[in-house]
Order: C-alpha cells, then structure tokens, then sequence
C-alpha cells in the first residue's frame, strides 16, 4: 500500500512538472490546440468549464497533465483528469467536455499522434507471448499515467526550447512513448493498431472507407468483404471498436461535417444538409437536435456567442 501512495506522488510530482512546460508553451496562445515544432506533438490548453469539443479524432495518445473532462463515444461516457491518458486507437466521432478548468488553473494536455509503421518498427523488436490471442477491443481506452511515461513526454516538449536538438532526439523519445504504451496495461489495443491484418487493422481500413466517402450510402455487403469478414462478424467487431454500428458512425461523420460547415463556412443549414449525404432536411435537423441537444441554428448561433 505504501509502495503504490509512493508511486502516485512520483507521477503526480512528474505530472506537475509536465503541466509547467505545456503551461509556458501555451502562454499567449489562447484556448485550444496548438502545433509545435515537433510534428506529432500538439499542446492543448482550455481557461474554462465547462467547454464543449466535437471532433473526429485519429490515433493519439493524450495525456492530461491539468484538469478534467469527459468524453463521449457513441452512448459511452469516459472520465478522466491529472495524470491519467487516454488512448485512441482508430479514427473516431468524440464529443465531450472540458470539466476542470480556470483561467488559473487550466486544463492542460500533451497530444501525441500515433503512428502505425513506427509502432510496428518496436513490435518487430518484441516477443509476443504465443498463446496470446486476439480478441476484439474498444478503439479508445483511458488509463492510470507512471512516472516513467510523463517523464518521457516531458522530455519531449522540453526539446521545443532547443529546437536543434529535434530532429535527432524527438524520434527516439516519441519510440520510447510508444514502448511504454506497448508494455503497458493496455497494451493489447495498441498492439493491434500496427499488426497487420488484425481485426481492429480491418476495421481502421472499413473506417477510412467510410470517412473518405462518408456522404454515399453504405454497402454493408462491400464494407464485411473489404474487412475479410461475414456481414454478422464484421458488424460485431465494428461495434466493438467504435460502440456503434457502421450506419451510426457515418452519421456522425456527418452531422460534424454539416456543423463545421454552418459555424466556418456560413452554410445554411438545408445547404449544409444536402452537402453531406441527407436527401431530407427535416430528418437532418431531427438527427442534428438529438446529437448537439438542439436544432441546426440554434446550436450554431450559441457556438458563435460562445
């Protein structure tokens, strides 16, 4: 007991360490995400709660160093806050809320993007153990942070006050992060994501699909035979990874394009519906109401007062 107090006092100590670097990188920046001179790594940071975030995320790893939030995927609510990461593992629809943050105190991330053939590069290193099978896992997963982990990403951002130094040492920096996520309690989703031919590989390649495509109408029978799968497996293990079915997802593919469009673009909302696949405006803003919690114009007209 003593052992694992001991442990999470060295990973919060390293976490405020983390929180210092991100805090002084984001200085001056204004609320949101901010590029930096390491191409993978980005540095989120949000003054207020709570702050609402719709997006479609790819493959990261984010670590949060400050505050809490929530995310939402599909009917699934996840929870997390100072030193614990969250992992996606395939592209998917998040929505959630900053839940902690202050103009003080604000919430504070380290965002790394995962990527597939650098992954795969450790994986080649590394023994599987034999009689491990492949199961069926969640594309997004939270878990508890270690000292070891943050250390690593702090030595990372601190690279961006000798930009020199990047292009030889952030590589094998970011390959001990992902080391450290291959070993770690959740390492199974991540194993998956650079194996190649694994049920959640044929999946990210149906979700691609259906991204690239997302405003035609799905071919449920072309999507299972693009996965080497049936139609009954292929839909069991879609939902599996995203927690919702093919036809859910592309909906909210969707729905966050047709918003994105009315907030940047000022398209009206019949417009924005026409562009991303609806035939019917009156069943976009029923779909629209029930995913934002209210009708296209409203939500967009108290995102812009926002």
């Amino acid at each position: 007991m003593a052992d694992e107090f001991l442990k999470r006092e060295t990973t919060i100590d390293a976490c405020q360490k983390l929180a210092e670097l991100v805090t002084r990188h984001t200085d001056g920046r204004g609320n949101g995400i901010h590029a930096t001179a390491i191409a993978q790594l980005e540095l989120m940071r949000e003054s207020a709660a709570p702050t609402e975030l719709c997006t479609v995320y790819e493959p990261t790893l984010c670590i949060i160093v400050q505050g809490k939030k929530e995310t939402l995927l599909g009917k699934e609510t996840y929870y997390y806050g100072t030193a614990q990461y969250i992992v996606v593992t395939v592209d998917l629809p998040l929505s959630g809320n900053i839940i902690e943050a202050t103009p003080d105190k604000p919430y504070l991330c380290f965002k790394l993007s995962l990527d597939a053939t650098q992954l795969w590069d450790i994986i080649d290193q590394i023994q599987r153990h034999p009689d491990q099978k492949e199961s069926s896992v969640r594309g997004l997963f939270v878990s508890e942070a270690n000292a070891p982990l943050i250390e690593c990403a702090t030595r990372v951002t601190r690279l961006l006050d000798t930009p020199e130094d990047i292009p030889f040492l952030a590589p094998m920096m970011i390959r001990e992060i992902y080391y450290r996520l291959l070993m770690g309690g959740q390492s199974e989703a991540v194993w998956q994501i650079a194996t190649s031919g694994s049920q959640m590989q044929r999946i990210a390649e149906v979700i691609n699909q259906i991204k690239a495509e997302f405003t035609k109408s799905l071919n449920m029978d072309d999507l299972a035979k693009q996965a080497s799968m049936s139609s009954a497996s292929f839909h069991r293990h879609f939902k599996v990874v995203t927690s919702m079915s093919p036809l859910q997802y592309q909906k909210q593919l969707r729905l966050l394009e047709a918003r994105r469009l009315m907030l940047a673009e000022d398209v009206d909302a019949t417009r924005a519906a026409y562009q991303v696949g609806y035939e019917s405006p009156s069943q976009f803003s029923r779909e629209y109401s029930r995913m934002f919690g209210a009708p296209p114009k409203k939500d967009v007209e108290r995102l812009r007062v926002a």
